[in-house]
């Protein structure tokens, strides 16, 4: 399709933002806060804040199933169902396994959102910035190539996007998890408390803290005029918060970037490919086909960011084919797709605590208590390379103890409302190494609905992976065992890598164009009017929740664009 005259002016824009999740969301109101006129394609419907979160305010009998899926739901989405947020009351907000299907050359759990806001509106809504621990590792134990950036230059937009989103939390003065803006924290229960005084009573490198989250416990007015309201602690989240009480683009970054008038959402764009001009030598535009119709259009800009969330971003940009890019945009140095790595979630620790008898707590806290990693931070000690995190929650046993307990009648009913012993709950959040064999790539005979090739997913977990679980149940049960817990159990899920929904990499950044794919400015480096800043773009994965750290990053390139931009040098 060439399309010319007055019917290209009406498909150009000043910039084009390739998803509304997260990153994407992020992209659109910093670019349309600069006077930028913003398209922002989604692949998914359109979801507008409070009206369209149909479940929010329901009760649980006003489920048919009280919010269980039916056997056979379940049966046809073998993937989607092993989420742990995905309902009765949330199923819409999921992509369903036969809606874009893909090809899992080893198991591969791919959870995906495709609508306006994606998986923001699903989200754990974890925050924690990285220390100058994660960035400087790769450089110090050579897992993957150095960071191009450090902590010093992404301080200030970790401080930049936390201000906007609101992040409650509390100022801990630790250097292995650096303080954020904050407003006020929920609080640990008795229990809670206990088991973070005996850790830090028997360990002098462990420092366990209450989890900042994305909830406006005390909105400023920066939040008010969003029109977000305060967290009711409902814990009701991935239904979609009608308080705009979590960070989301649906409720926070889209709404912000409407007001400016410079922004314009198309739903039910599956974006084929990006158009590379050769004889401008940058990007031109995108390639989109209507979900719906099946219609080929194009619309055009002088920036692009590729927000789609970290394996449709890969998918694109290998689907981005051109003379120049014959394996795919940017793709000089046949890395494209390759070094995806993600969090290993496969460790728990349960245990029981048999005290505080006669105490309590209200609400549904949307957060655990977590504890930065102690392991390879100041120098390379285990037999593993880097660490993990750990969360870990007590919650007093409840209504099930009667089921449990074979109880009838009135025992029955009183056994379901007198609270029982405390159950502990602690897991693992560890780094995954970055390797070139963990990768995806397009089928060259399988392509989806819309013509586009099926993605190829070849991502498997190591012996690394399996010596940080040993490291991780070990420590957990010898500091439950100090906190005086009892009936300590490890476990290994076995899940496969993606159920932690943190895959990053693929994309990524780094200061040699001959090693990496994008330049400190999140460009890639051989397009440089093209930009990944979402998961795709991260060298290394951290201990962390990603999620702040790709708001961080494309906040901080869309400045950086704009100022190109002025320059003339997009």
């Amino acid at each position: 399709m060439n399309i010319q005259g007055d019917a290209k002016k009406e498909m150009t824009f000043d910039a084009i933002v390739i998803g509304s999740g997260i990153s994407g969301g992020w992209a659109a109101k910093e670019l349309c806060d600069h006077g930028l006129k913003t398209l922002v394609l989604e692949r998914g419907r359109e979801v507008k804040h409070q009206q369209d979160y149909p479940t929010a305010t329901k009760d649980p009998w006003q489920f048919s199933n009280r919010g269980a899926l039916p056997e056979s739901l379940k049966a046809e989405n073998p993937v989607v169902e092993r989420c742990y947020a995905f309902d009765e009351a949330t199923q819409h907000f999921f992509t369903k396994d036969t809606e874009h299907p893909y090809i899992q050359e080893k198991p591969f759990d791919w959870i995906r959102g495709y609508q306006e806001g994606g998986k923001s509106l699903i989200w754990a809504r974890q925050t924690q910035r990285w220390s100058k621990f994660e960035f400087d590792a790769p450089a110090r134990d050579g897992f993957a190539v150095p960071w191009p950036v450090t902590y010093n230059d992404m301080a200030p937009w970790y401080s930049h996007v936390e201000t906007f989103a609101g992040i409650s939390g509390n100022r801990d003065g630790l250097e292995t998890l650096p303080d954020s803006e904050v407003i006020k924290a929920f609080e640990m229960n008795c229990v809670e408390k206990h088991i973070q005084e005996k850790i830090k009573e028997n360990y002098k490198d462990r420092y366990p803290v209450i989890g900042r989250c994305a909830h406006l416990t005390d909105p400023q007015e920066i939040h008010l005029k969003q029109g977000r309201g305060q967290c009711q602690a409902r814990h009701l989240c991935y239904r979609g918060c009608p308080y705009g009480a979590y960070f989301s683009s649906n409720s926070s970054t889209l709404p912000w970037a409407r007001k400016t008038g410079n922004l314009t959402l198309r739903p039910h764009s599956v974006v084929h490919s990006i158009i590379y001009d050769e004889t401008k030598g940058k990007a031109a535009g995108v390639k989109v086909i209507d979900a719906n119709t099946k219609e080929e259009m194009e619309y055009y800009a002088n920036v692009i960011f590729v927000n789609a969330a970290t394996l449709n971003t890969n998918l694109i940009l290998l689907n981005s084919t051109s003379k120049r890019f014959p394996n795919g945009l940017g793709n000089d140095n046949d890395l494209l797709g390759k070094y995806v790595a993600f969090h290993n979630y496969r460790g728990n620790v349960l245990a029981k605590y048999e005290g505080f008898m006669d105490q309590y707590y209200s609400g549904r806290r949307p957060t655990a208590v977590m504890m930065p990693s102690f392991r390879n931070v100041y120098k390379q000690e285990m037999d593993f390379l880097r660490g993990y995190m750990v969360h870990y929650s007590a919650t007093r046993e409840g209504w099930e103890r009667g089921a449990n307990e074979n109880l009838v009648g009135e025992e029955l009913k009183k056994g379901m409302a007198t609270p029982g012993r405390w159950d502990i709950y602690m897991m693992m959040q560890g780094e995954t190494i970055p390797k070139e064999k963990n990768h995806v790539r397009l089928s060259t005979d399988q392509k989806d609905a819309w013509g586009i090739p099926q993605l190829i997913t070849s991502i498997e977990h190591d012996e690394n992976d399996e010596k940080i679980i040993k490291d991780f149940h070990e420590q957990g049960s010898e500091m439950l065992a100090k906190a005086g817990c009892t009936e300590i159990t490890p476990v290994d899920t076995r899940q496969a890598p993606g159920l932690d929904i943190h895959e990053m990499g693929g994309v990524r950044m780094g200061k040699d164009p001959k090693t990496s794919l994008l330049n400190k400015w999140n460009q890639l480096h051989a397009c440089k009017n093209v930009f990944v800043t979402d998961g795709a773009a991260m060298t290394s994965v951290g201990n962390q929740n990603p999620s702040l750290t790709f708001m961080a990053f494309t906040a901080r390139a869309a400045n950086h664009a704009v100022e190109e931009l002025k320059k003339r040098n997009l």
